[in-house]
């Protein structure tokens, strides 16, 4: 690691290197700006936040305890404020990552208004959100650097040598807000050519790992929508191989691929893909399909048969031509799945479940780890799902089978506010509380995400603000619903001036006119009332 001191020495030789005629650049401005710009291009975060994973999901295989989290978020000062808020709470970024959810950039970041999570949506915007994500992350560093500097020149004025040592050690040791994206790639946008140029897209604007599901892309549906319909392994297969070409191409060799399976609650496909000899992945994808025998001479002209254990069978079908699998066959569709991307090219794998249930996880992962012993997951901890009402369920159910009494609840109506006083919700919220840990030691979850927070707590937030800003409280709704919060709470973003760069800028003028500049950071600048 280069140190403060030793970049700023090495600038000045390349000063002193040019003459008089740079004698107004100052070494030391010149360190503190290269600081705060660690990272030039995308590709060198994809590269850096890569190499992270991968150590990541080695510590993970070592120790089941060390599983990873992230938020999904919609701009980029949502990603920005959670990664100040990790490192003020938690003293670090380690093990926290950010992810960019399909279904928020449909829904809120499209040029066609709010969309529903099925890929109509423009696809230039994911690479484009990945981008200014990372703009934002890299304006928290070069803000919170420029606070460093700052206490860094302070201790120089004051002649306190102790805080000037720790004020160079806190630059020295200074750890990024740049940390790891998983960015959904949706189905692909298209065939494995348009695949690959988006990948390569996302990539360059910083993606260190992409999340492809195995649906159709011009059907494509949200994972907790009906109407799913998957492709066969070959095509999605493809896929997952455009993605590891657009990493190579670009020298991230360390990218990593999530490769999602949507097949628990899909029960159609588009077409019937071609088995060369029995057995084949071809054939085991046939197996599934939904079948009746028929006479040869009962089928109609242009009809589609296969041929199933020496007998033609008519497969199910719909009026637009999709096929229909057999029904109960989605866990064991989802396994094929998994084991399939793994061995062939794919590093972790993402299930899309219809509630989190950590029973029914742990049965697929068990039965995938026979084949593939350090599969891991990367699960999302839906706001589609009620976890309230699916934990008192299961906790209600488990309680039946032990034999205990469970006559004083009414098990369709647990998510009343009735029951949150009781002793089934206590065991409920522990159950959630601990579902991550759980699901990481028993299920193989290396992480875990919340796809759409931001979206909810948005919505939550401005409701409370607009319910007693345009009501009774008025000025009083944001004063002590928001703004005395934030200052009790030591939150950065009160001084929003700050946040969007003012000092920043202020301190740049310095460098560049000296006694000359025009700061807006003096003594009537309002943000000092904070």
């Amino acid at each position: 690691m280069t140190t403060y001191d030793q970049h700023t020495t090495a600038l000045a030789n390349v000063i002193s290197a040019n003459g008089d005629s740079w004698r107004a650049i100052d070494s030391e401005a010149a360190t503190r700006m290269r600081l705060q710009n660690r990272f030039e291009t995308g590709l060198d975060i994809a590269r850096y936040c890569a190499d992270i994973m991968r150590k990541d999901m080695a510590a993970y295989d070592e120790d089941h305890t060390r599983y990873t989290q992230s938020l999904g978020c919609w701009h980029g000062f949502i990603g920005q404020q959670k990664m100040i808020s990790v490192k003020r709470h938690q003293g670090t970024t380690s093990g926290t990552y950010l992810y960019l959810s399909g279904w928020m950039v449909a829904a809120m970041r499209s040029e066609f208004g709010p969309l529903p999570d099925q890929s109509m949506h423009e696809k230039t915007s994911v690479p484009a959100l990945i981008s200014e994500l990372y703009t934002f992350l890299k304006q928290a560093d070069a803000r919170e650097l420029n606070e460093l500097f700052r206490n860094l020149d302070q201790a120089r004025e004051t002649g306190d040598a102790d805080a000037e040592a720790h004020a160079m050690a806190a630059i020295d040791n200074f750890e990024t807000h740049v940390v790891p994206i998983i960015a959904d790639i949706d189905a692909g946008f298209g065939n494995e050519e348009a695949t690959y140029l988006l990948a390569k897209e996302m990539i360059m604007a910083g993606a260190s790992c992409l999340q492809i599901e195995n649906q159709v892309s011009d059907a494509k549906q949200c994972g907790h929508q009906d109407g799913k319909v998957t492709v066969p392994h070959a095509d999605f297969l493809a896929k997952i191989n455009a993605v590891r070409y657009a990493f190579l191409e670009l020298g991230v060799e360390d990218g990593v691929i999530v490769a999602r399976t949507d097949s628990l609650g899909a029960g159609l496909t588009q077409k019937i893909p071609v088995s060369n000899e029995p057995g084949d992945l071809a054939s085991q994808y046939i197996d599934f399909l939904d079948t009746e025998p028929v006479d040869i001479a009962d089928a109609h002209d242009n009809e589609v048969l296969i041929k199933r254990n020496g007998e033609l069978a008519r497969p199910a079908r719909l009026a637009n031509g999709l096929y229909s699998f057999l029904p109960d066959t989605g866990a064991d569709r989802v396994v094929l799945d998994c084991i399939t991307s793994l061995q062939n090219g794919a590093d972790l794998l993402w299930i899309e479940t219809a509630t989190p249930d950590l029973e029914e996880i742990a049965g697929m992962v068990n039965r995938i780890r026979e084949e593939v012993p350090n599969a891991k997951l990367v699960y999302n901890n839906s706001p589609s799902f009620n976890w309230t009402l699916n934990f008192r369920q299961q906790v209600f159910d488990a309680w039946e089978r032990e034999g205990k009494d469970v006559s004083e609840f009414d098990r369709d109506d647990l998510m009343s506010a009735a029951y949150d006083e009781s002793s089934l919700a206590a065991e409920a919220d522990d159950r959630i509380r601990s579902f991550q840990s759980d699901a990481a030691r028993d299920a193989g979850m290396f992480h875990h995400l919340i796809t759409l927070p931001t979206y909810h707590t948005a919505a939550l937030s401005t409701d409370e603000l607009s319910q007693g800003y345009f009501g009774k409280e008025g000025m009083l709704a944001y004063v002590k619903g928001v703004q005395r919060r934030e200052i009790r709470s030591g939150l950065p973003a009160v001084k929003h001036q700050d946040m969007a760069g003012s000092n920043i800028g202020d301190d740049h003028k310095e460098y560049f006119a000296g006694e000359q500049a025009l700061k807006a950071g003096g003594a009537k600048n309002t943000m000092n009332q904070f």
